[in-house]
């Protein structure tokens, strides 16, 4: 170790210094080795902060320098300096893993720190700093400061809120300590932390990061104690509790009645306030235990342990004596009375039986009753004696044991705390007793605290806090008492008083200093500081300042060895808090701004008097400096206050003489906080000069604290009245009824009008406006000096509007599509009637034709069709262009394109309709062809699969949880990524990706491919590795990497499958000439029976409307005729959809584009009837001249279900599942589908599983699905959930430990005609509520597993378990948002439940479970999940709900796989054990009783025949029985027989080995039917064995 100081100072390194030898022993003995090979502390001057720490290294400021004289100062630098080298350890040598790990790095390092300061200053200092802690924590976090670790912020931890989590954190590890020792093994962090070092230094430990969830999980492997609780109240949670405590003793039960009552202010601050909630997470209860220990009456303190498991509690806490209290009324208060006469009087044996008495903590002159009358000792009255005499017990403390950080309320009587003071031993408990006893002031209160002052068996804070505590008795109530005793106590410490009249007019002129006693001297402190905070309400008395004017005049400290810098600076500041009057204005009249009271003669003299005594030190601090100029710093401050008092005048000579460089730079920056307080905006000469100093001064420091004070001072000066208020022109005086305004409005309304007075004060000096901006603009300008600069402008000045910087962004060339221009609308003569045919699905074809007007009709509802407008009009002289390519043909009308969509011309779309317009005669002129534009997205000839696998893939990516830093645009700034764009010369993210693929700039998905591996690519260059973005970046190239495999495999078999259904064109189901392949041209046709002679005649329909009609002013209703639909190459096609909610009747729907000419296309439509279709001849039918017949003759089975046409091919990338389940069984979706009429009953090869619904498929990659399409998106939700549950749930994947996958042997029943049976039932609204699907047909399925043992029945439901399950998760902070019903008006969600049909909550759940409609524990969990899929379809995603869905589903999940997990028995496993056993003994088990070794028995090639993870042997299976990896004896009978494959299939099904294999086999199941048969009569049970595990059935 090296300690390193700038010239002049090396005198004081050795004693700021010499106490790391034994530090650094205390570390490497406590904690390990050190974990590098030197140390070094250099002292530098300018250190922005007090200390900086590096590895071996740490800068420390020079303000840390004290000489041996120094006494306060040693406190502050050796805790320090000792900081310094434990964050070599933690903080250094290991780092926090994330941002929000800050708390657990830094208060390790406090904790470690606050050990050794325990074994330096001892344990009561130790344990006096931690209450203090403790007490300014509770104080704090009130509701204001969020929890000192949040996971899921990014960002380190606000400035402001650093302080904080330093002050919180290492007494929240305290606190953690004293639980973990609870476990009994006393393994608490000191057990933890040297682990945790260790590992560090040997590299186990990733990174040398740690993280919090790593450290708790390491303090329950070492402590067995479960933190969980703990974390989440103290650790994730903000607030500290409140308790209030009675007690009360009941003497029939021999019991004392604790009353507990807690309350948390930070909940109850925020609880109405959901974002407050969701950020600051305050903890509503607190839980755990606290200690009660009772201190009875023969003086034996008894522990008790209350269970705090509710706000509101009452414990009976057993009394163990029946002995009543010893008071003073007693022998042995006359013989101790006695003794200590004798003991006073000089007798030796007499003061050594003192010594065995009970009075550690006496003041043996007080035994003297003349030595009382002196000090007025008051003593118990007879009321108290008899009151003390019938109380039980001493006393009774709460929290012993020192393990919460709350405020703690308990009341008991005076004489109890007393005894509490003067006989524990503990100084926290000494503490209690002091502020309990200062909030009943009384005479014999005082005396008590005046004699813990005088015994110096206390420690010596604790008579501190008693000196501080006695001001609270010096009311004139009590005749000053208090005040008269703090001047007793002085006394010891001066001259003997010339006058003893009265205390008051004593002057009490100091002895030289000596303060080798620095107990003494801390006290000496105190009681001055005490005296300077006594006021006299009735009349202003002048003891105190003339008492603290002779203690700096005749102060000597001459032959003391230690310094008094510090002492004199605290009697200066100590006399002008006495001199500043306190005099309260009168009522119903508010103060002016400027108050000065007016001063006697004698007040006037005092202050003539302070004034002369504080000059004296200042030049004498000036000739011989004191260390670090205190005595200086008290003197500015000193004027300053007297200045702002109005006492003296504003004179800033003193202040600015001291500013100047050359002087110390505390003395400068208390000379620049006094100067600003004297009206400097008001001097133009100051203004400059003090950003002149802002602008270019040497240090540093003083240029930020400059910039800071120019800010703060204007708030102090527009507070005390210097600067003229706006509201303060027409000042009233107004008495508040209860009805005002709310607090954050009125806090609103004072700022608002502070920043009106700033600008209409100093903000209208032009000096300070032309002295402001250089020091923004000058590039040489500090940092934080810039912001404050900037913050200052605000406050001062209006901000000028000006319109918003104007950015160019150039972006590559895209094609344009140009819009087709307006069509004319064809002549139409007058007269011409318009008939529409709308298409109903309840009323016969023949009756839609009916007159109807022309106006424009909104979008089809659902359930109905769209129209059908077939107009008739006569030709006109004036042919359309559009009409020229149409052939000529006599008598018959052509049927020009469709009009133009209406929206593309800016007009409101109407409802799609089909004019067919008259047949021009003549050809007309050619007109060529527009071609249709593709698609934005696909402009360059990306095809519609690969785009939608984009899209899906791009999906998938935005909402994992590890895609959070990559989806968008890294800012350097924002980012903290300095020197990005220097390093990465082709950015990439996902919105970018995302953009250009909506924008069409791929060719196909391999370059959005290679544009996510650039991505990833650059997050690996940029960042180091194992650092967070790297770690994330590994993460989502995994993820990606396994969703793009699917996907790919998905597209691939999709472009095979369109191949081979184009060509099977052969034997088509229904054949539709479709001469259109865009979206306005193309035709699908699929017609149901009931609407096929509606179609025949709509044929005999189009052919009268070709023929010419009369103008006539009635509708023309022709006679039905059938349907054939014409279409050529320059006409348009119709596309006929088919509803899927049951329509009996077709329609023709028109497409809203332009045709285009293509080639006919072959459309495939499903028929999953279950009946085959055989061809029937064509019906007669007359045919139209001039039209081209296109539908074939339909044969007329029985009526099949109606199909569903797919409308978006979006959801068929869900074939990705199956592609998955068939993979892992080596088995293509084809081959399944091979395989499965295989599985039927020979003896009726027609009949086959009814199937849910049927699809009309307009696209070659529905062929892959063979489920139906989602009808719901909750329930397809519900079912992809569940599916991906049983991806992850151990019971449902298919393991080698799982039982083998049953297979269903579906037998459906069906009568003699060939219809079903049964009639399929429809779902109950439970079923509805869980998300189930459609329901299917009733079918009686035979499950048998491939052993053809029968598989067991769903769990039913375990009502005790989901209870406590409930419990738990209503515990966890991620519940609050599911605990109750939503409430749609409370919340501001009016529409929820338009959105969400099925609700669902916990207390829902809770009440259901109650009343038994759970009848399996599937229903449970169906319920559980519907809650999570409603948050995530009515919230977006990564919103707070939705997060908190997040964990709380993780929690359910983790528990549930718990809950439900299947085991053997252990009954079970000894008996399939006791099996294997006596195989291994066999001799044919010699080849299979150990795993096989290729390298040994000279096999090498034996894992590249059989896969090693199919490998088995009797030993492995025996040692997974012992582990109870096994759920059922079929799982272990499935790996005795995949050890048999494994013999024939390496050795060959005849050898010797394969024969041996076989016999093992055999045995196995000989040996198990005989063990079961025994267990089955020794139970008395039938013949039949019982199941593997029994299932309670419902």
């Amino acid at each position: 170790m090296h300690v390193f100081c700038l010239p002049g100072l090396e005198p004081l390194l050795f004693a700021c210094t010499s106490f790391y030898r034994s530090a650094m022993t205390f570390f490497t003995t406590e904690y390990g080795s050190y974990p590098f090979g030197s140390y070094k502390v250099v002292f530098v001057d300018e250190l922005p902060t007090q200390r900086f720490d590096s590895s071996t290294l740490s800068l420390v400021s020079c303000d840390l320098l004290h000489g041996d004289d120094a006494i306060e100062q040693v406190y502050e630098t050796r805790h320090s300096l000792a900081h310094a080298l434990a964050c070599q350890w933690i903080g250094i040598n290991i780092l926090q893993k994330t941002w929000s790990d800050t708390w657990l790095i830094n208060g390790l390092g406090l904790y470690i720190t606050g050990l050794f300061i325990r074994r330096m200053f001892g344990i009561n200092e130790y344990r006096f700093r931690l209450k203090k802690d403790m007490d300014r924590i509770v104080q704090m976090d009130n509701g204001t400061y969020p929890p000192i670790c949040r996971p899921n912020h990014l960002e380190p931890p606000d400035t402001s809120i650093l302080p904080f989590i330093n002050l919180k954190a290492p007494v929240v590890l305290y606190i953690l300590d004293r639980f973990l020792g609870k476990s009994g093994t006393s393994h608490g962090l000191s057990r933890i932390l040297p682990k945790i070092f260790l590992s560090a230094i040997s590299g186990e430990l990733v990174g040398s990061t740690l993280g919090t969830s790593g450290f708790l999980r390491t303090c329950r492997k070492v402590s067995g104690m479960d933190p969980k609780t703990f974390a989440e109240q103290w650790i994730y949670g903000s607030g500290c509790p409140r308790f209030y405590f009675t007690a009360v003793f009941n003497r029939k039960k021999l019991v004392v009645e604790f009353m507990m009552k807690q309350e948390c202010p930070a909940y109850l601050a925020n609880k109405h306030d959901p974002v407050a909630m969701a950020l600051l997470k305050p903890v509503p209860f607190f839980e755990g235990t606290i200690t009660v220990r009772i201190h009875e009456a023969d003086g034996t303190p008894y522990e008790h342990v209350l269970d705090i498991r509710s706000p509101q509690k009452r414990y009976e806490v057993l009394f163990n004596t029946k002995y009543k209290r010893v008071r003073r009324n007693t022998k042995r208060y006359i013989s101790r009375k006695a003794a200590a006469v004798a003991a006073a009087a000089g007798d030796a044996e007499a003061a050594e039986d003192m010594g065995l008495l009970d009075s550690a903590f006496e003041y043996l002159p007080w035994e003297d009753e003349k030595e009382r009358e002196k000090w007025k000792v008051a003593d118990w009255t007879e009321e108290d004696e008899q009151r003390m005499a019938t109380a039980t017990y001493e006393w009774i403390r709460m929290d012993a044991d020192f393990e919460w950080i709350a405020a703690l309320s308990f009341d008991q009587p005076d004489f109890m705390w007393v005894s509490q003071l003067q006989r524990d031993k503990d100084v926290v408990a000494q503490m209690e007793a002091i502020h309990a006893l200062a909030r009943q002031p009384s005479h014999i209160v005082s005396s008590f605290l005046t004699r813990t002052v005088l015994v110096s068996n206390y420690f010596f804070r604790i008579r501190m806090e008693a000196a501080a505590h006695l001001v609270h008795c010096a009311g004139p109530e009590l005749q000053h008492i208090g005040m008269f005793h703090l001047m007793k106590v002085f006394t010891a410490y001066c001259h003997e008083p010339q006058q003893r009249n009265h205390e008051f007019s004593t002057r009490f002129i100091p002895k030289p200093n000596d303060f080798s006693d620095i107990a003494g001297y801390f006290v000496r402190k105190s009681i001055i500081t005490a005296a300077a905070s006594y006021r006299n309400p009735e009349t202003l008395d002048y003891f105190v300042p003339s008492f603290l004017i002779d203690q700096l005049k005749y102060n000597d400290n001459t032959n003391n060895p230690y310094g008094d810098g510090l002492y004199i600076s605290t009697l200066i500041a100590a006399l002008g808090a006495t001199l500043v009057p306190n005099t309260a204005p009168e009522q119903s009249q508010l103060a002016p701004a400027s108050y000065a009271p007016k001063q006697d003669p004698r007040a006037a003299e005092l202050l003539e008097s302070a004034l002369i005594e504080v000059e004296r030190y200042r030049e004498m601090d000036r000739l011989v400096p004191s260390m670090h100029n205190v005595v200086s710093i008290a003197v500015l401050e000193w004027h300053m206050m007297m200045m702002m008092a109005n006492l003296i005048a504003n004179d800033g000579n003193i202040f600015l003489k001291y500013t100047r460089e050359g002087n110390y730079v505390g003395v400068r920056l208390a000379a620049f906080d006094g100067l600003l307080m004297m009206k400097w905006y008001t001097s133009k000469t100051l203004i400059r000069y003090i950003f002149t100093v802002i602008t270019s001064d040497s240090s540093r420091v003083v240029r930020r604290h400059l910039a800071r004070a120019v800010c703060e001072s204007l708030g102090v000066l527009l507070a005390i009245g210097d600067i003229k208020s706006a509201a303060r022109e027409n000042d009233i005086l107004i008495e508040e009824d209860g009805n005002a305004p709310e607090k954050r409005k009125t806090k609103r309304s004072e700022v608002e009008t502070m920043i009106k007075s700033l600008r209409s004060g100093p903000g209208r000096s032009s000096t300070l406006r032309d002295s402001i901006m250089p020091v923004i603009l000058d590039p040489q300008t500090d940092q934080q000096v810039r912001i404050c600069m900037i913050k200052f402008s605000d406050l001062l000045f209006r901000p000028s509007e000006e319109s918003l910087p104007k950015m160019k962004i150039l972006l590559p060339a895209t094609p344009s599509t140009e819009l087709p221009a307006a069509l004319p609308s064809p002549i139409q003569p007058v007269g011409t009637p318009s008939i529409k045919l709308k298409t109903l699905t309840k009323r016969p074809f023949g009756s839609l034709l009916s007159p109807l007007p022309s106006t424009p009709t909104s979008a089809t509802p659902s359930g109905f069709l769209p129209k059908l407008k077939l107009t008739t009009n006569r030709l006109s002289d004036t042919r359309s262009p559009l009409t020229a390519n149409a052939p000529i043909f006599p008598d018959t009308y052509a049927m020009p394109p469709p009009p133009v969509p209406e929206h593309a011309l800016g007009q409101k779309p109407r409802t799609p309709s089909v004019t067919i317009a008259p047949l021009v005669l003549e050809p007309p002129p050619a007109v060529k062809k527009r071609e249709k534009q593709p698609p934005k997205t696909q402009s360059r000839g990306m095809s519609l699969t690969d785009l939608r696998g984009c899209r899906n893939a791009l999906k998938k990516l935005l909402t994992y949880k590890h895609s959070l830093l990559f989806r968008q645009p890294v800012d350097p700034v924002r980012d903290h990524a300095p020197g990005y764009f220097e390093k990465i010369k082709n950015p990439m993210d996902l919105s970018t990706m995302s953009a250009k693929l909506e924008a069409g700039m791929y060719r196909d998905r391999f370059g959005f491919e290679k544009d996510f591996n650039l991505m990833i690519k650059n997050a690996e260059i940029y960042n180091p590795p194992k650092t967070f973005a790297y770690t994330e970046a590994q993460a989502l190239k995994a993820f990606f990497a396994k969703q793009w495999e699917k996907i790919t495999k998905t597209l691939e078999e999709a472009e095979a499958k369109a191949a081979r259904t184009a060509q099977d064109a052969t034997a088509p189901d229904v054949l539709v000439d479709a001469v259109q392949e865009d979206d306005m041209a193309q035709a699908a046709l699929a017609l149901e029976e009931p609407a096929r002679n509606a179609d025949l005649e709509a044929v005999d329909l189009l052919t009268a409307l070709a023929d010419p009609i009369p103008p006539s002013p009635a509708p023309v209703a022709p006679p039905p005729t059938p349907v054939s639909t014409a279409t050529s190459d320059a006409r348009p096609a119709l596309k006929l959809k088919l509803s899927s909610r049951g329509m009996t009747s077709s329609a023709l729907s028109p497409s809203p584009s332009i045709p285009k000419p293509s080639e006919p296309r072959l459309l495939r439509v499903k028929e999953e009837s279950g009946f085959p279709s055989t061809p029937t001849p064509p019906a007669a039918s007359r045919k139209p001249s001039g039209l081209k017949k296109v539908v074939a003759a339909l044969p007329v089975p029985p009526p099949p279900k109606p199909p569903v046409l797919v409308d978006d091919v979006d959801d068929l990338l869900a074939g990705e599942v199956d592609a998955i389940e068939a993979e892992t069984k080596n088995i293509s979706p084809h081959k399944k589908e091979k395989e499965r009429p295989k599985e039927r009953p020979k003896e009726r090869p027609k009949e086959r599983k009814e199937k849910r619904d049927d699809r009309v498929s307009i696209d070659p990659i529905e062929d892959l699905l063979d489920a139906p399409l989602p009808k719901d998106p909750l329930k397809e939700r519900g079912k992809s959930k569940e599916k991906s549950i049983a991806s992850r749930d151990p019971l449902a994947s298919q393991s080698r430990y799982n039982s083998p996958k049953p297979t269903i042997a579906a037998t459906p029943s069906f009568s003699s005609t060939g219809a079903s049976s049964t009639r399929t039932p429809l779902p109950s609204d439970r079923d509805v509520s869980r998300g189930v699907g459609t329901p299917t047909p009733s079918l009686k399925f035979k499950l048998k597993s491939k052993e053809g043992t029968p598989v067991q029945p769903p769990m039913p439901i375990d009502a005790t378990k989901c209870k406590v399950l409930l419990r738990n998760l209503r515990k966890d902070r991620s519940a609050f948002l599911f605990l109750e019903p939503v409430d749609a008006e409370k919340l501001g969600c009016p529409t929820y439940y338009d959105e969400i049909k099925h609700p669902m909550d916990l207390s829902t759940m809770e009440t259901r479970l109650k009343n038994g409609e759970y009848a399996t524990m599937e229903d449970f969990a169906s319920d559980m999940r519907l809650i999570f899929a409603n948050c995530r379809q009515f919230n977006p995603p990564d919103s707070i709900p939705v997060q908190e869905a997040d964990k709380l589903e993780a929690l359910f999940e983790k528990e549930w796989a718990k809950l439900t997990e299947k085991k053997l028995s252990t009954a079970e496993r000894l008996l399939v054990k006791g099996i294997i056993n006596n195989i291994m003994q066999d001799m044919c088990s010699f080849h299979f009783r150990e795993p096989v070794d290729p390298v040994r028995l000279g096999i090498p090639h034996y894992f590249q025949i059989i896969d090693p993870k199919d490998a088995r042997d009797l030993r492995t299976i025996k040692n997974d029985i012992t582990a109870g990896k096994y759920d059922s004896f079929e799982a272990i009978q499935a790996d005795i027989n995949q050890m048999i494959r494994n013999a024939k299939t390496f050795n060959g099904e005849h050898s010797e080995v394969a024969q041996q294999a076989v016999k093992i086999g055999k045995m196995y199941q000989t040996a198990f039917a005989k063990k079961r048969r025994e267990e089955m009569n020794k139970a008395g049970g039938s013949g039949t064995p019982p199941p593997a595990k029994r299932v309670k059935l419902g």
